[in-house]
């Protein structure tokens, strides 16, 4: 998988950006918490517990940079993507966009948020309209938001997004059948372009094509990155895409972020034993270093976010565990002898296994 950060920008009518990488804080998430009531009755409803989807995330996204977000189905990956589009409530915790609580804003300010926080869904497939031509798919956001782009020069616009995103302007008038798998995810990030946002959330953009049609994309994603300034959430649980793709990584267990640090800190320098868990699971194409890997085998099942264990959550599954894991909740931070912020009561310098 080769990186196309540097290529040349390809025709535009608007001129390529440059921003300067890891620039100030675009995004400053406090405390993120999205709980889902579970109810009993049919008639008299009573809340009789809770799904904690996320619980108390937080983290920053400098502009240009792109926040890798990896971990286990079901660990709240994304709720937490649905959560930063305004999609869902949350029901506490704070996401400052330039300063700005989003959560507090409504009306005019809602829709300019929805102008600058775009979002790249899973499925190619279910994601466009297949009662819409491509070009009424990418031109949707321009009749949203009418300042965007004057009537009479959408349609050249949206030969523009077609033609950035390495699709043939002409097929303007095609349906999204007509399409592969690997054209419709173009599509989609054309149409997430479109209003020219600050920040695009990547929902495992890339989990439902092919490995080779995997790479384009991903490489697509950096090339435009470069070349409009924009900043990314990238959610995904294979790690070797992250990778590739990501500056910094942030490991997420049960609704919580375990473990986070530059790309190299997290693969090369992993504390948490979750985080060693799932290098030990990647694939390895060289086989004499197969042969004198270490794999590490989880015990048990991943506990149920609506009755999590005490303390943290991880040591119903975890080899350190001891007493105080059950008792206290071990805060993500930097210890004097760690590299980067690992929530472990036992942090421990574990050389990658894969």
């Amino acid at each position: 998988m080769t990186s196309a950060k540097g290529s040349a920008a390809r025709g535009s009518a608007t001129p390529p950006q440059h921003h300067p990488r890891h620039g100030e804080v675009l995004l400053d998430v406090q405390g993120l918490v999205k709980h889902f009531p579970i109810s009993q009755g049919v008639v008299f409803k009573r809340k009789v517990g809770a799904v904690q989807a996320v619980d108390g995330v937080s983290f920053q996204l400098r502009r240009g940079e792109t926040l890798g977000v990896v971990g286990e189905s079901g660990c709240g990956k994304s709720t937490l993507a649905k959560l930063l589009m305004r999609l869902e409530t949350p029901t506490a915790g704070k996401a400052l966009l330039e300063g700005r609580d989003i959560y507090s804003l409504g009306g005019n300010e809602l829709r300019k948020l929805r102008r600058n926080v775009q979002m790249v869904m899973q499925d190619p497939y279910t994601s466009l309209n297949p009662r819409m031509t491509v070009g009424d798919i990418i031109g949707e956001p321009f009749e949203i938001h009418p300042d965007a782009a004057p009537r009479g020069d959408r349609r050249r616009r949206v030969q523009e997004l077609l033609e950035v995103v390495g699709l043939n302007p002409e097929h303007v008038n095609r349906y999204p059948h007509q399409f592969s798998g690997g054209q419709r995810q173009r599509i989609g990030i054309a149409r997430a372009l479109a209003l020219r946002p600050q920040i695009i959330v990547c929902d495992e953009p890339v989990s439902a094509l092919d490995v080779s049609i995997q790479a384009q994309v991903i490489n697509l994603l950096e090339q435009l990155q470069d070349e409009f300034g924009l900043s990314y959430i990238f959610i995904a649980h294979d790690l070797s895409v992250v990778r590739h793709i990501a500056d910094r990584v942030a490991v997420m267990y049960l609704g919580k972020i375990v473990e986070l640090g530059t790309e190299s800190e997290i693969y090369e320098r992993p504390t948490h034993p979750y985080t060693q868990a799932l290098l030990s699971a990647v694939p390895v194409p060289d086989p004499r270093a197969r042969n004198h890997r270490e794999i590490i085998r989880l015990d048990g099942d991943v506990p149920s976010p609506a009755n999590p264990p005490s303390g943290c959550h991880f040591r119903t599954r975890c080899w350190k565990a001891q007493e105080i894991c059950a008792a206290q909740e071990p805060p993500l931070t930097i210890r004097p002898a760690d590299p980067h912020p690992s929530a472990c009561h036992f942090p421990e310098l574990r050389h990658p296994v894969a």
